[in-house]
C-alpha cells in the first residue's frame, strides 16, 4: 500500500530534536521526502538523517541560523533546487527567554520575534512560492500562547501569540490556491527541554486533564493528520494537543 504521502516533499525547520525529530520521523514513514533545517546540533541532525536513509527515506540536511533572513533564504532555496519543489512545511523551531519584565536584555523582543515569528513568515512565505494546489503550512506553537502557567512569559507567550493571526492570514492568502495553514499548540511534552520527570513537571500536570506529559510521537501524529489528503478541508484552524488545559 503506497504511504500517504509518497512524492511528496516536506521541510522541517527545527527538526534534530524533541517534537522536530519525531514529526521528521513520522512524515518519513508515511513516505515524504524530508529537508531537515536545524541551527547547532548536526551531529544529532545527521544521526537522525542516517536513521531515517537506512528506513529507505530520502533527506537532505541544511545548517541554518533562521534568525538570519538570508540564511533562511537560502536553506530553503537549497532545498527548493534539491527536490524541485516544497509541498509541506512544518515551522517547529522557538527561542524562549524568560524571567521578570524588568529583567529582558534590550534586544530580547527582537532575537525572540525573530526566531518565533519572523522566520515561520519569511519561510511560509518562501515556501508557498514552491507550492502546487494540496501544499500545506503547519506552525507548531504553544498553548502558552492562550494560557500562561506563571509569571516570567510575556515576551514568548507574544511571540507564540502571533503566531495564531499569522495562520489565519496565511489560509485566506492561499485558500484560492489549495494550499492550507493551521497551527497546533502543544502543552506540556516529554522532551529534552520539559522532561516527564523534570524539577517542574508536576507543577506542569497540574492543569491539565490527564495527568500525565504528551509525547513528541502524539504531536507528530497530530501533524501527520494535518498535511495529509485527509485534512484538504481543514485551514487556519488552531488545534491544542495539551492534554485538556485549555479545557
Amino acid at each position: 500500500m503506497m504511504a500517504m504521502l509518497t512524492g511528496k516533499v516536506a521541510v522541517v525547520i527545527g527538526g534534530t530534536r524533541g517534537i522536530g525529530a519525531a514529526i521528521g520521523r513520522r512524515l518519513a514513514a508515511d513516505g515524504a521526502a524530508l529537508a531537515l533545517i536545524h541551527l547547532s546540533r548536526s551531529d544529532e541532525a545527521q544521526q537522525l538523517a542516517s536513521e531515517l536513509r537506512a528506513g529507505g527515506g530520502e533527506v537532505l540536511v541544511r545548517q541554518a541560523d533562521i534568525a538570519d533572513v538570508p540564511a533562511l533564504v537560502a536553506a530553503l532555496d537549497e532545498v527548493a533546487a534539491h527536490f524541485g519543489r516544497i509541498d509541506i512545511l512544518v515551522c517547529v523551531a522557538g527561542l524562549a527567554i524568560t524571567g521578570s519584565l524588568d529583567s529582558y536584555a534590550p534586544d530580547a523582543f527582537d532575537r525572540v520575534f525573530a526566531v518565533n515569528v519572523r522566520a515561520p513568515f519569511v519561510a511560509a512565505q518562501k515556501a508557498a512560492a514552491q507550492m502546487s494546489a494540496g501544499g500545506r503550512i503547519v506552525m507548531v506553537g504553544s498553548i502558552v500562547a492562550d494560557r500562561a502557567p506563571g509569571d516570567g512569559v510575556t515576551l514568548y507567550a507574544a511571540s507564540k501569540a502571533a503566531l495564531g493571526g499569522m495562520t489565519r492570514g496565511l489560509a485566506r492568502d492561499l485558500g484560492a490556491r489549495d494550499i492550507t495553514a493551521n497551527l497546533v499548540q502543544p502543552g506540556p511534552i516529554d522532551t529534552e527541554r520539559n522532561p516527564a520527570d523534570g524539577p517542574h513537571a508536576a507543577e506542569n500536570r497540574a492543569p491539565l486533564a490527564i495527568r500525565r506529559h504528551g509525547t513528541a510521537e502524539e504531536v507528530a501524529g497530530l501533524v501527520a493528520y494535518l498535511v495529509s489528503p485527509a485534512a484538504g478541508f481543514i485551514t487556519g484552524a488552531t488545534y491544542n494537543i495539551d492534554g485538556g488545559w485549555s479545557a
